[in-house]
């Protein structure tokens, strides 16, 4: 007992689960209590036990079991939480509950099972109950059984689900246990009373006794169907319903019985079979084959195949191809019915499936009916049968319709009856666009001669008159005689309905009564017992509606189901006696007299009591015909007085109006009233009855008749006034019915009359037209003559964005025209309208043109015969320009291609259906299944081009067909049950784009909603999102709860996800699309072509395109009129300003913040009291429908309203500012949104907000920045890269707008976040803003803030560790070596890391420093100014020189060099405008610097900008202005220009550039790379000025090369690098999109030929020698360059004879010999052109031609010449040309050599060798050795030692080579040692190069040098002078350095300079500058270097 009393005392739940078996059973007994009293299913105790239901149910205790079941049973039958339960419950009851022997149990189980089902669980209850039939244990699988029979006896087979149950029957009767078979033979049977024989075919194949045992048990059934008696918990109403039949004992009627039979199809049920791979291999041969036997073999395997009732989806198009060949084309007919048969198998088995290949098969079966064997047409017969249930009419009817003119008899015949079988089976109404076309053709039949056709037409008519209503088909039948109506009314009650029901003619078919309960009534209908006459009367005044459609002809009006043979719509035409009879019965007898009178005055008379008594006269006996005749009577129309002939007209008026007038009363008048109209008296009157005729017969009719009256009389003046009429009535009575073809002629004939008043006119009619057509109406004239052509589009332009106006008259009467048809008639003659005015457009069929070749060539095997097919393809279709829909083949051809291999070839049939959809028009609608599918398939293809191409491919087809087809059928789903992402993701975005704007969509889009949950759960982010975003699309057409109950077969844990995306759904699902206005508001709608991109209805067309006529205002009476009014009252207050300014609203808001009386803006995630109350702050200030827009539900409203913001915000900037924290705070609420589209807008406008902001020099405050920045960093971690790169941009602008200190504390608050993209974003953003602002950015410290950003060194993430690295170099460039201090400890791995990256960036530095224009550098290096501009990462320019090099010597050589030096050094050479204020200074001599520095006294006068007066300050300023040349301004260097340019110009000034001219060419050039590489990319700048800015520049070196003693100064090095920049120049092809970019080019042409006559003729033709040589090693460059090049040096060549003489050739020959040792020969012969080598032969041979042997004089210069083939070569030249002279005038010492009287024999020659090197090999004389060598080369050049040299050792040759080099450099630094200015042009000598101590004053001396300059005390001038060459050793190399490496040694000249003067100062130690202490050197420059700073700063 003690045991007991411890869990007695415990709770219910806790009992349940205790281990005693004894207190489980006592829980579960409380528990069943507890659960029957519990009273709320939703209270919360419910919850309590959702995990322990499972155990109750699965108690191991069999007695506790039982209770344990009941309390299960309690639960689910009361708890509202019992659902999710299901899935454990039920396993739970089938494993341990069905196998229990107990069968009280057992039957508990099996309630419990079917209480779930009750309680809307059945697709998990039934889930697991088939899971059950696999259990190994028998009773298991009996009880499951039993229970599934259970289920659907009770609930029936729409709750349970049966062809998952049958799939599993065959099974079960294959057991071996008996129980298990009997069981599901009583189980087959149940399935049988609810689905009948469509259980026959899944269980065909089960034993043959067991089936005949079932077929005894079905036979014994009753006939009745099955009712359901139990009902879901959502079906109470049914429940009560079937207890009261109960009570009553009701049978269930027909319609019961019929909706069960359908509930379930037989082919649902059965297994899809795959027979592609079945068939045989060598079918396509076979098919082929000439023997009709093999074709028959291939035929008969696929007929077999074909039999299975069900196939699987493939790619069929091969197989139809063939098999539609042997139809069409195979002569033995056995053949043609096999093929046919198989079509038949095909489409039965395919069903929608084939729905894609009926178009290209239909054609040829209808052709084939020309077979007159029975077997062949009833083949034939059940082929296109089967093939129409796969499609539908409406894709059809264009084929029907190209066969109805055949000639052949049995075609017309077969093609009607197949007409009105597939009319049998429509079970929706046709639309109007379909049954007017067919109704026609079978009218034509109707009188054909051949008696087949005609009986065959009949039955066709009288099918369409029982299905889709005699009201509905009436219309089209009004000229056919009443014989023939009967005759199809005789066959319309024949007609026999699919579901077995005979058809009426009264058109009560179910279709048609399924329509009627959908409309309201007509406002005045009248009641079904009224008489014909009276009925039509009420129906045709105005209140009652206007026509629908505007056709000539329609029926009756009303409800009522009347006739359409009413005598009102044609009357009989009465003779003249018979018209005088009837018009003396109502017209006085005096007025009859005197109608014909001679005198006019009486004939007056007669017409005023004419009209009284038309005036008087009762409607309904009025004789229209009669008084019209009698009008007519002589003189009649030909009535000469004026007064006599209105009154006339106006009384034909007055008949039209009152009376009951016809069309044949009114044939009577319109001759005489045409021939009127054109009367300057009488026309009004005759157009005013025109329009009465209009009101009563129908505007387009009277139009037709008028105009064709008016064009075939001569008179211009009535066919003008014809025209204006009809314009004027278009207007007044809309465009509804009018007979555009009808016109067109006639127009056209107007438009070509001589009177300008017809032309006028019908332009004028054209522009009506066009208001109510749109674009399509200007199709009809483009082959008219260009100036009539400019005058109708200068009329269209005039109505160009102008609405139709509403109707003001209507037609009032039945007499031909279109009447009310009912609302139920309505939608499909709207789907048929908006394809009129396309249907109107003349086609071409280009069926015969897609021959079988180019068919074949589209599918060769070669990709180019594939190309010429394609391109043939689209000439065909251009040329046609309009085409129907019979293509022939080519869909099948273009559907292979989308599936190239070669994308080309996609891309090009993509083009191609693009082309194809402009061309057919809405006939596309019938090959979406073929084509438009596959392009679906190509969203695909990984390449982004090609899925853009398929995308704007599927648009255009959407466009054209609408969304119904697309829709339609399976062929969605399994496009996207592909695992293909791209294909998912495009598909997806695409629906979810086009479902919003559909009113109804079809069925079949249920079928993608398991593909759709699939891709919420797909692995491609991508993928989910626009899954996400499709869902809420899909839920407004399918409903929440569909939807939900779809997920029922998910898996669990996907299923809770899906559905709490539901739910997320559900809230912004958008609402459907209203549905178009009935009243006169269509009226005012757009025309069609305004609108046609917006697809608004099922079939994708807008619907404002369609423009109804004669719909009054009156048709809904009030109520209409108020959504009208209240829509333009919408329209007026958009046009309002959308902010509204308050004054201090900003502040106010502010202000309560502060105070806390709102919400602080600071959240995670937005909860809704933030949403609330940022609305409620925008209610103010906001215009209520941008506030609506702004928080609505749909983010497609979002976009709209954020582009209305765009759009004004320059027009309201100053509002947007006084709103613009709300507006800040409303975007953050978007960063949170998941839609990209919503998020790219965003973005969009906050850059023009940011970019306004600035311009307006606004600032935002603390408190709008804390609301929005937190929130923009956390979409810099954004996975897409064009978002995170909007971001950045964003906070670019934002440091313009907010200081850059107060962001970056909001930027490393983002580098703590989760998110690895968001912490590397931000840390690149910390870097930039450090450079950009120095380190009085971080905040709140520096050195607080680097050890936040250096922890992210150690990152896991490599892009975060690279962005903190890259950040701690930025402040490392910034403050040096400090930053190791501010960094404070680093593990050792984080810190080698670092020390890398410094040491790397530092080199990058060094080969690219960037270069920035002046106001920029003044803000990145203001620190002081953290709020100025935020440079971001500027982009890489041409290097500045100078600064290359000085940074060169720092950062590679001497990384220690003081900080604040360096620092301050920079500023002062980068500060330009402090330069621009310093007065002129005094020239100092270089040397003086090492003297004691006295500062000259400044001069108090501001810089002159140009040279008017020359000072001693000429150098320096000549030295500024040449610095801003290479300006990166574009003005700046303009201005320097100009300057240099005014000096240039004058001879007497000109002079001063001498020195300069190097100078002045590197910066010219430097400024030419800047503008190719920079300002040529740059889309801002204007191309105007870089004209401008070339013109300067080439005006310049014109001006230059003009003057040979300046352009002889130029270094070779720098006309290197110049004539580098001037062919570049040339070879731009960015150049000639300039304006006037020829003439630049001929200009650049101009001074290349001056440079190459007025240069140095040996440095130009060296430097070309050079430049060649650079441009063939680089491969990268440009073929032309190098021809360009040649170009030059052939130029040269050609100029050698005149120029030999000043040409140094040793130099020449020199670089002859460089480039034939990096080209020789075989090399050079190599390269794709010869030119190079004949070029470089040419020059050779031009030198030995005129210098003859002496050349080889010239070799001097070259070190070694076996490098190079060029002596021999030379050798071989001379040989050749032999001894010829050289030149008459012997040359100089420095320039030939040695002189002839200075030759020696060889013999003495090899004496004096032979003793110089027996001194060079003894170890005393060996300096004596070297030294007479050294000399006798000097002295003898030509010398030849080689000999001596070639039997010693290498390393003897070495020590010879090495011994004259240390020669040559003693003797040269002795020249060096004279006060000049002359710099050598070599570079610094290499063994300095280690010390460092000693180049560190050499530094400082460069950057003294550097601010020399800036500060006007440099003089540079004699820089390069002519000296330079005597003074280079002859055995030493020239430099052939360019001009960077020329700057780099002009920077050594200081450093050289200062060790020469301590050699000749000292005379004690010739070391004394190498022992001197570096230390002292180094503070005597700081001091020199201060007092200039502190100088300069005064």
């Amino acid at each position: 007992m003690g045991d007991d009393s411890e869990w007695m005392k415990l709770p219910i739940d806790q009992k349940c689960e205790h281990k005693v078996w004894k207190a489980r059973l006592n829980g579960y007994e409380e528990a069943l209590k507890l659960f029957q009293r519990i009273e709320d299913e939703k209270s919360p105790e419910w919850g309590k036990y959702l995990g322990l239901i499972k155990k109750f149910v699965t108690e191991s205790n069999a007695v506790a079991q039982l209770k344990g079941l009941e309390a299960a049973m309690a639960f689910i039958e009361n708890a509202h939480v019992a659902g999710k339960t299901v899935g454990e419950v039920v396993s739970g009851v089938v494993t341990k509950v069905f196998n229990q022997p107990k069968a009280k149990a057992k039957e508990l189980g099996t309630d419990i099972c079917l209480m779930y089902i009750e309680i809307e669980k059945a697709e998990v209850v039934q889930d697991e109950l088939i899971k059950g039939l696999d259990n190994k244990n028998p009773k298991i699988v009996v009880a499951c059984l039993e229970t599934l029979r259970k289920g659907l006896s009770e609930f029936g087979s729409k709750i349970v689900t049966l062809k998952p149950v049958v799939k599993i029957l065959p099974k079960q009767f294959e057991s071996r246990e008996k129980a298990v078979r009997d069981e599901a033979k009583q189980l087959a049977i149940e399935i049988y009373k609810w689905i009948r024989d469509a259980l026959r075919p899944p269980l065909q194949n089960i034993n043959s006794v067991q089936l005949k045992e079932l077929e005894e048990e079905w036979v014994k059934l009753p006939t009745a169907p099955p009712k359901q008696t139990r009902f879901l918990r959502s079906q109470q109403d049914m429940k009560a319903k079937f207890e009261q039949q109960q009570a009553q004992g009701d049978q269930s009627d027909g319609e019961d019985v019929e909706e069960t039979a359908a509930a379930v199809d037989p082919y649902e049920l059965l297994e899809a079979v795959e027979i592609l791979s079945k068939m045989p291999k060598d079918f396509y041969e076979k098919i082929e084959s000439k023997k009709w036997q093999e074709r028959k073999e291939a035929l008969e395997a696929v007929e077999a195949l074909a039999k299975n009732p069900k196939l699987e989806n493939g790619d069929y198009g091969d197989l139809v191809r063939a098999l539609k060949k042997v139809v069409g084309k195979d002569a033995n007919v056995m053949l043609v019915s096999m093929a046919a048969k198989c079509l038949a198998g095909l489409a039965t088995g395919l069903r929608k499936k084939f729905g894609q290949y009926a178009g290209q098969v239909v054609p040829t079966i209808l052709e084939k009916f020309k077979e007159k064997k029975p077997q062949v047409v009833q083949a034939l017969q059940e082929a296109i049968d089967a093939i129409f249930l796969t499609t539908t009419l409406q894709n059809l009817s264009e084929d029907i319709l190209a066969v109805m003119d055949n000639k052949n008899p049995s075609i017309k015949q077969q093609a009607s009856l197949f007409l009105a079988r597939s009319i049998r089976h429509c079970t929706q109404a046709l639309p109007k666009s379909v049954l007017k076309p067919l109704c026609a053709a079978l009218i034509k039949q109707v009188n054909d001669s051949a008696p087949e056709v005609r009986d065959a037409a009949f039955e066709a008519l009288g099918t369409a008159m029982c299905t889709v209503g005699e009201k509905a088909v009436n219309p089209f039948l009004a000229d056919l005689d009443k014989l023939k109506l009967d005759k199809i009314k005789e066959c319309a009650d024949k007609v026999e309905l699919p579901g077995g029901k005979k058809g009426t003619s009264g058109g009560g078919t179910a279709a048609e009564k399924k329509l009627v309960p959908k409309a309201p009534a007509p406002a005045e209908a009248p009641p079904k017992s009224a008489p014909p006459k009276k009925s039509t009367v009420s129906a045709s005044k105005p209140s009652a509606g206007a026509p629908k459609k505007g056709k000539p002809t329609a029926a009756a009006a009303g409800k009522a189901k009347k006739s359409s043979d009413t005598k009102e719509i044609t009357e009989s035409e009465l003779s003249l006696e018979a018209c005088e009879d009837l018009a003396r019965g109502v017209l006085p007898a005096s007025c009859l007299q005197q109608l014909d009178s001679a005198n006019w005055k009486e004939r007056l008379a007669s017409m005023e009591d004419f009209q009284r008594a038309v005036e008087t006269m009762d409607k309904a006996d009025m004789p229209c015909q009669a008084l019209v005749r009698m009008l007519a009577k002589k003189p009649g129309w030909k009535e000469t007085n004026f007064q006599v002939m209105q009154m006339k007209l106006h009384i034909v008026a007055l008949i039209a109006q009152r009376g009951q007038f016809s069309k044949m009363s009114a044939s009577v008048v319109l001759d005489g009233l045409v021939d009127k109209v054109g009367d300057i008296k009488c026309g009004g009157n005759a157009k005013e009855a025109l329009t009465a005729i209009g009101e009563t017969c129908s505007l387009p009719w009277t139009a037709e008749q008028v105009v064709s009256l008016a064009f075939g009389q001569k008179n211009p003046k009535n066919q003008a006034e014809s025209l204006n009429w009809l314009a004027n009535a278009i207007k007044e009575f809309g465009f509804t019915g009018i007979n555009v073809k009808a016109f067109i002629s006639n127009v056209k004939t107007a438009l070509g009359a001589t009177n300008p008043a017809v032309r006028t006119a019908a332009i004028t009619l054209l522009g009506v037209m066009y208001l109510y057509m749109g674009a399509p109406l200007r199709m009809f004239f483009e082959d008219e003559k260009p100036a009539l052509l400019s005058q109708i589009d200068a009329e269209f332009e005039k109505t160009q964005g102008q609405t139709p106006p509403a109707p003001t008259r209507f037609t009032k009467k039945g007499g031909g025209a279109v009447e009310e048809e009912g609302d139920d008639a309505e939608e499909p003659e709207e789907d048929g309208s908006k394809q009129d005015i396309m249907d109107l457009l003349p086609r071409t069929d280009i069926g015969d043109k897609i021959t079988s070749d180019l068919v074949s060539k589209i599918g060769d095997k070669n990709w180019k015969i594939r190309k010429e097919g394609l391109d043939e393809t689209a000439a065909i279709i251009s040329e046609a320009k309009f085409v129907t829909a019979n293509i022939g083949d080519l869909p099948l051809c273009l559907k292979a291609r989308l599936s190239d291999s070669n994308k080309i070839l996609v891309q090009q049939t993509l083009s191609i259906l693009q082309q194809l959809a402009t061309a057919m028009g809405p006939g596309l609608k019938q090959h979406v299944k073929a084509l438009g599918i596959p392009v679906i398939t190509v969203l695909g293809d990984s390449k982004a081009n090609v899925r853009t191409a398929a995308m704007a491919t599927l648009q255009a087809w959407v466009e054209q067909t609408g969304m119904k087809e697309w829709l339609e059928g399976e062929e969605l789903s399994e496009e996207l049950k592909k695992e293909n992402p791209f294909l998912r993701q495009e598909l997806l975005g695409w629906l979810a784009e086009k479902l919003p704007a559909l009113r109804t969509v079809p069925g079949d889009l249920m079928l993608c909603v398991p593909q759709l949950y699939a891709c919420l759960g797909d692995r491609n982010g991508e993928v989910r999102k626009k899954a996400q975003d499709a869902l809420p699309m899909f839920m407004m057409h399918l409903g929440y709860d569909k939807m939900n109950k779809a997920t029922s077969k998910l898996k669990s844990a996907s299923k809770d996800q899906v559905v709490a995306m539901l739910e997320k759904a559900r809230a912004v699902m958008p609402d459907k699309p209203a549905p178009p206005p009935k009243a006169a508001g269509k009226e005012t709608s757009r025309a069609p072509s305004a609108s046609r991109c917006q697809p608004d209805e099922v079939d994708g067309k807008p619907e404002p395109k369609k423009v109804k006529g004669g719909a009054p205002a009156a048709r809904k009476g009030p109520a209409a009129k108020k959504p009208l009014g209240k829509a333009v009252k919408d329209e007026e207050d958009k046009s309002g300003p959308i902010f509204i300014l308050i004054p201090n609203a900003k502040e106010q808001r502010i202000k309560e913040e502060k105070q806390l009386k709102i919400l602080k803006w600071n959240f995670i995630t937005p909860r809704d009291e933030y949403v609330e109350q940022l609305k409620t702050q925008m209610t103010t200030c906001f215009s209520k429908w941008l506030l609506d827009e702004l928080f609505h539900l749909d983010f497609q409203r979002h976009v709209k309203a954020i582009g209305v913001m765009i759009e004004r915000l320059e027009s309201e900037s100053e509002a947007t500012i006084s709103c613009l924290d709300l507006i800040l705070k409303w975007f953050t609420l978007r960063f949170f949104d998941t839609n990209t589209t919503v998020l790219m807008k965003v973005l969009e406008y906050l850059k023009l907000l940011f970019s306004m902001l600035n311009c307006e020099n606004y600032h935002l405050t603390e408190y709008e920045a804390n609301s929005f920045v937190p929130y923009l960093i956390l979409k810099v971690g954004e996975s897409k890269d064009v978002v995170r790169k909007d971001v950045r941009a964003i906070l670019g602008m934002l440091c313009k707008v907010y200081p850059a200190s107060k962001v970056f504390p909001f930027l490393m608050e983002g580098t703590k976040s989760k998110n690895s993209k968001q912490r590397a974003e931000c840390l690149e953003e910390l870097g930039c803003l450090i450079e950009g602002f120095g380190m009085n950015v971080c905040q709140p410290t520096p050195a607080k803030s680097l050890k936040e950003i250096a922890i992210h060194i150690g990152d896991r993430d490599t892009s975060v560790r690279n962005a903190a690295l890259n950040t701690v170099v930025a402040v490392y460039n910034v403050c040096g070596d400090q930053v190791y201090k501010l960094i404070g400890n680093l593990s050792e791995k984080d810190m080698s890391m670092l020390e890398e990256r410094i040491k790397r960036s530092a080199k990058k530095t060094v080969a690219a420093p960037a270069k920035q224009s002046a106001p920029e550098r003044t803000q990145r290096e203001n620190p002081a100014n953290p709020n100025g501009t935020f440079l971001r990462k500027p982009a890489q320019e041409d290097p500045n020189k100078l600064n290359q090099s000085r940074q060169n010597a720092h950062h590679s050589d001497h990384p220690s060099i003081p900080k604040e030096f360096q620092l301050d050094l920079d500023m002062i050479e980068m500060d330009k405008k402090n330069v621009c204020e310093l007065p002129d200074l005094v020239q100092f001599k270089l040397d003086e610097l090492l003297e004691p520095v006295m500062i000259p006294e400044p001069k108090m006068r501001p810089v002159s900008p140009h040279f008017d007066d020359l000072h001693n300050s000429t150098a320096s300023t000549i030295n500024f202005v040449i610095s801003q040349v290479a300006s990166g301004d574009i003005n700046t260097s303009i201005q320097a220009l100009a300057q240099i340019d005014e000096v240039l110009r004058q001879e007497d000034k000109a002079e001063v550039m001498s020195g300069h001219i190097d100078q002045f060419l590197i910066a010219t050039f430097m400024q030419l790379r800047l503008i190719y590489n920079t300002h040529m990319a740059d889309d801002r700048l204007d191309k105007k000025d870089i004209f401008k800015l070339y013109s300067c520049i080439i005006g310049n070196m014109l001006s230059l090369f003009s003057m040979e003693s300046l352009a002889r100064e130029a270094s070779m090095g720098v006309l290197k690098d110049l004539m580098h920049g001037l062919i570049t120049l040339m070879l731009d092809g960015r150049v000639e999109d300039i304006e006037e970019g020829q003439q630049l080019i001929r200009s650049v042409n101009l001074l290349v030929v001056k440079v190459l006559e007025k240069s140095d003729q040996t440095n130009i033709l060296s430097a070309l020698l050079v430049l060649l040589q650079d441009s063939l090693v680089t491969s990268a460059g440009s073929p032309m360059f190098s021809e360009l090049v040649m170009k030059c040096l052939w130029r040269m060549i050609r100029f050698l004879p005149e120029t030999i003489n000043s040409i140094n050739l040793d130099r020449i020959l020199l670089d002859a010999h460089n480039f034939m040792k990096v080209f020789p020969k075989e090399k050079l012969k190599q390269l794709k052109s010869d030119v190079p080598h004949r070029t470089l032969k040419t020059l050779l041979h031009t030198l030995c031609k005129l210098m003859g042997a002496k050349i080889l004089d010239h070799l001097s210069m070259i070190e070694n010449r076996n490098e190079s083939e060029l002596e021999a070569h030379l050798r071989r030249v001379v040989k050749h040309c032999g001894n010829q002279s050289g030149p008459k005038s012997d040359r100089g010492n420095e320039k030939s050599g040695l002189r002839a009287d200075d030759r020696m024999s060889k013999a003495k020659v090899s004496d004096i060798l032979s003793e110089i090197f027996k001194k060079i090999g003894s170890k005393e004389n060996t300096k004596e050795g070297l030294t007479e060598l050294y000399e006798y080369k000097l002295k003898y050049s030509d010398a030849d030692v080689e000999p001596f040299l070639k039997n010693t050792s290498q390393f003897f040759q070495s020590y010879v080579e090495r011994g004259l080099r240390m020669i040559e450099s003693e003797r040269e630094a002795k020249t060096r040692i004279q006060p000049s200015s002359v710099i050598p042009q070599h570079s610094v000598d290499s063994t300095l190069g280690s010390h460092n101590e000693e180049l560190k004053p050499a530094v400082y001396y460069e950057r003294l040098k550097i601010l020399r300059q800036r500060q006007g005390l440099e003089n540079t001038r004699g820089i390069g002078g002519d000296d330079e060459p005597q003074q280079r050793s002859l055995l030493s190399k020239p430099s052939v350095a360019s001009s960077t490496d020329m700057l780099q040694s002009k920077l050594s000249q200081l450093k050289e300079t200062r060790e020469l003067y301590q050699q000749e100062h000292n005379s004690h130690s010739p070391t004394h500058a190498r022992s001197s202490s570096p230390a002292a050197n180094l503070d005597d420059l700081k001091k020199r270097l201060e007092r200039i700073k502190n100088n300069s700063r005064q």
